[in-house]
């Protein structure tokens, strides 16, 4: 069904909407509710409306029932739940945020006292029995427009200085919220604090995962997680107190209206901090947004192809906003905590899960905000998730070495398309020149006539008629130049101290009678630092443009507030670069506070911590920030000379070196081709543990260890050009054996040999020296170590190895 909003409503209603949900009569009374922040002048507050749906299927807003009203004060812009849902009695239950400034507590619990300070004061609202914020409302919506207050809230009515509508109470911004249908147990996502360590206040903070069977307090503003305690703090003298008394936590705050003494506290079911969880440890680490329910009950009856399987039978299903995964919580008969398991963990693809429900039909439909906090997400999206039990559809996949060449261009094309399920039987269409199938064969020889660029299609198609499609694009015309970098400089390696790199670049191409020498393009760049699985010559997918700050932003969660260049909750990047240009305190200043989170320089919204990253870390992520606005230059070189490697001094062991030349052609028959060759040198000195081959060894952060007989590791497409001593850096507690240098494999030519003894325990390192031969050109090289008497495992670590 469809229905029609009228336009207005989106002003006066959509704009400030934080949860909507059917009547479960709908059938019969056509109701929809809004929760929704309404004004009157310059008061503001919360509604809880309702509107019928007339027979044209438009919101008549001239039908609103307002059926509760919750207070706002508007200038916290921050923590005010939205969740609407229905347990099988037909009672509502609402949940609210404490509508309280997190930004000036450090992070930890917001109980600041003072005169004028009513807004940072989280007593007064989710720590108030008395007051309708920070808690989850149950109520019982009557035909006429009121509500009645269903029996085990958790204050009778009546009872002084409390509300009855309370269900929980003590919630920080219950966000997202369910009800399971059957069991009628509410399930909350708590959005929590924002401190990386303990303090002095109290823990750090944690996101939950809640369960209320029945009426209670859940402890905010004082306890987190598994009720961790604050302590009264005085935020005008700095002074520290006692723990607050879980038993009953006692609220003394000027700003309170309630009850001094309140309910004891119950304890979250899961709770994670932005570092990994002892407890949770598969919850990862990273910002933290927390988002509860649904469960699914799996209905036997219900006809429907897409519905899941009982395999997830009254599983709770947890997501995360800022970390995009999903999890599947196993809950015993009793509907206590058992374990949790990952849903969809490779192929999610989710973009930050806002709000998940179970549909009609059994398949789940999840609503993504989209990649950036605050702005109008173009990935933003509704998605509709089906279990597929039956037959899955194949996976067409093409395969050829031969893209580019002049007519009649001959091409071997190789399928190497595949069925999940194993018994499928395969069909094949082969498409050259149009929509026209060419051959029905598994693989297909196919030659091109005429030059031009054509779309090689190959349909993949199971006995159940399930189908899928790959596509390669096949140039005619032209091909590809050749360039070639001549050197007798070693092309693996730099060393310590300043050297020469000398070079000549050598430029062929069939249809270009003569090279034109502008075309050619000659670069050096330095990078002065790289992850360890970009360390390796040969296999790393380095460019100019890398950068380890920015390889660090694209797996964090930095980029949920902040854009490069456009508006967001957060500064630009290119803002902060602009505002610290020149500040040389800048650095150390922005890596501490993206560590330990902070506020006030750039609105209210405050910077999450990020406890788990590393000061080195953090450093290089402002680096890559502050590079922004600074002019970004390559070195361009003729086509011929020698250039002095000096950029690495004063940065010991570290970075790379990129030169490369290119040169694009003049198209040929159909487009211009461009091919570059690239030559990346590294450091000397190696670490073992970024060797490209493990076998029968321990990697470790810092070293290779558990090296027993006949262990190897290798390195591949080494240059051992002008190289003529290997030192290694090792340890080994009481044993002594031979390390081998191999070329190609463990077994091939020996180039180097070194007998190695004991150095007395693990922690004691030394310098192990050897000569090794350069057997010309570039090779794998394995260095196997062997001691083939017992006891010969556990024989050595070794830290690194040095090419000299």
């Amino acid at each position: 069904m469809v229905y029609k909003f009228p336009v207005k409503a989106v002003d006066k209603y959509l704009n400030g909407l934080l949860g909507m949900t059917i009547d479960p009569d709908f059938a019969s009374n056509n109701y929809l509710y809004f929760f929704y922040t309404a004004s009157a002048g310059d008061k503001y507050k919360q509604h809880i409306s309702r509107f019928k749906i007339n027979k044209e299927n438009e919101l008549d807003l001239k039908s609103e029932q307002i059926i509760i009203e919750v207070p706002i004060d508007l200038e916290v812009s921050a923590h005010t739940g939205g969740s609407l849902a229905w347990d099988k009695y037909k009672n509502l239950y609402i949940s609210t945020g404490d509508n309280t400034v997190p930004f000036e507590s450090d992070g930890f619990a917001p109980i600041d006292r003072r005169d004028n300070r009513l807004t940072f004061d989280a007593e007064r609202s989710a720590g108030n029995t008395n007051d309708l914020r920070g808690k989850i409302l149950r109520i019982h919506p009557e035909a006429d427009g009121s509500y009645t207050i269903p029996e085990g809230n958790l204050f009778a009515k009546g009872t002084p200085k409390t509300r009855p509508e309370i269900y929980v109470m003590g919630c920080r911004n219950p966000y997202r919220m369910s009800v399971d249908p059957e069991t009628s147990i509410v399930y909350w996502g708590e959005v929590g604090p924002d401190s990386g360590s303990d303090g002095l206040q109290g823990p750090r903070g944690y996101d939950e995962f809640n369960q209320a069977k029945k009426a209670g307090n859940f402890g905010w503003p004082y306890f987190v997680g598994d009720n961790k305690a604050y302590k009264e703090y005085d935020f005008a003298t700095k002074k520290v107190g006692d723990f607050f008394d879980v038993n009953g936590p006692a609220n003394k705050s000027p700003n309170n209206t309630g009850a001094q003494i309140l309910p004891p506290a119950q304890k979250a079911m899961v709770w994670y901090p932005y570092s990994m969880s002892k407890e949770f440890p598969a919850l990862g680490q990273g910002g933290r947004c927390a988002m509860g329910g649904p469960v699914y009950h799996y209905n036997a009856a219900l006809k429907s192809d897409t519905k899941f399987p009982a395999y997830y039978d009254k599983a709770l299903f947890m997501y995360d906003w800022m970390r995009n995964w999903v999890f599947a919580v196993r809950l015993d008969e009793n509907q206590n905590y058992v374990r949790m398991e990952p849903f969809m963990e490779t192929n999610g693809d989710f973009r930050r899960p806002i709000d998940i429900e179970v549909g009609p039909e059994g398949s789940f439909y999840m609503l993504e905000y989209g990649s950036v906090y605050g702005i109008d997400n173009v990935d933003a999206r509704l998605v509709r998730i089906d279990y597929n039990g039956g037959n899955r559809a194949p996976v067409a996949k093409i395969e050829t070495k031969d893209t580019i060449g002049v007519a009649p261009y001959k091409v071997a094309f190789t399928s190497k398309s595949y069925d999940n399920d194993d018994d499928d039987k395969l069909s094949y269409e082969w498409s050259f020149e149009g929509n026209k199938v060419a051959s029905t064969d598994q693989n297909v020889i196919y030659t091109f006539q005429k030059n031009g660029i054509y779309n090689a299609i190959l349909k993949v198609t199971d006995a159940a008629g399930k189908s899928s499609l790959d596509t390669v694009v096949i140039k005619v015309g032209n091909t590809m130049p050749q360039v070639a970098i001549n050197t007798t400089s070693n092309t693996s390696f730099f060393f310590p101290k300043a050297s020469t790199f000398n070079y000549k670049v050598d430029v062929k191409d069939n249809e270009d009678k003569v090279i034109d020498a502008k075309k050619v393009k000659v670069n050096l760049d330095f990078i002065a630092k790289v992850e360890s699985t970009q360390a390796l010559v040969g296999h790393q997918e380095i460019s100019p443009s890398y950068n380890f700050g920015k390889s660090l932003v694209a797996k964090s969660d930095c980029k949920a507030c902040h854009q490069i260049n456009g508006k967001s909750v957060g500064p630009s990047f290119m803002q902060v670069a602009k505002r610290y240009s020149g500040n040389k305190d800048a650095v150390g200043r922005l890596a501490k506070k993206i560590i330990v989170g902070g506020g006030g320089v750039w609105g209210e919204h405050a910077m999450s911590a990020h406890p788990q990253i590393s000061n080195d870390d953090a450093t290089e992520i402002v680096k890559y920030i502050l590079s922004l606005n600074a002019k970004k230059e390559s070195a361009a070189l003729p086509q011929q000379g020698t250039i002095t490697l000096k950029q690495h001094l004063g940065n010991k062991d570290q970075g790379r070196y990129i030169f490369s030349a290119s040169y694009t052609d003049k198209g040929g028959a159909i487009t211009p081709l461009t091919k570059k060759e690239t030559i990346v040198l590294r450091p000397a000195k190696v670490q073992a543990e970024d060797a490209d081959v493990f076998n029968n060894v321990d990697k470790g952060d810092r070293y290779v260890g558990s090296i027993h007989n006949k262990s190897y590791i290798a390195f591949k497409n080494i240059d051992l050009k002008n190289i003529n001593k290997l030192t290694y850096y090792y340890a080994s507690a009481n044993h002594s054996g031979t390390i081998e240098v191999h070329i190609d494999s463990p077994k091939g030519e020996v180039i180097s040999t070194v007998n190695f003894s004991s150095t007395g325990n693990w922690e004691k390192y030394t310098e192990l020296s050897a000569s090794i031969k350069n057997p010309g050109g570039k090779h794998d090289l394995y260095f196997v170590f062997i001691k083939s008497t017992p006891p010969n495992r556990d024989l050595i670590s070794v830290d690194w190895i040095n090419f000299e």
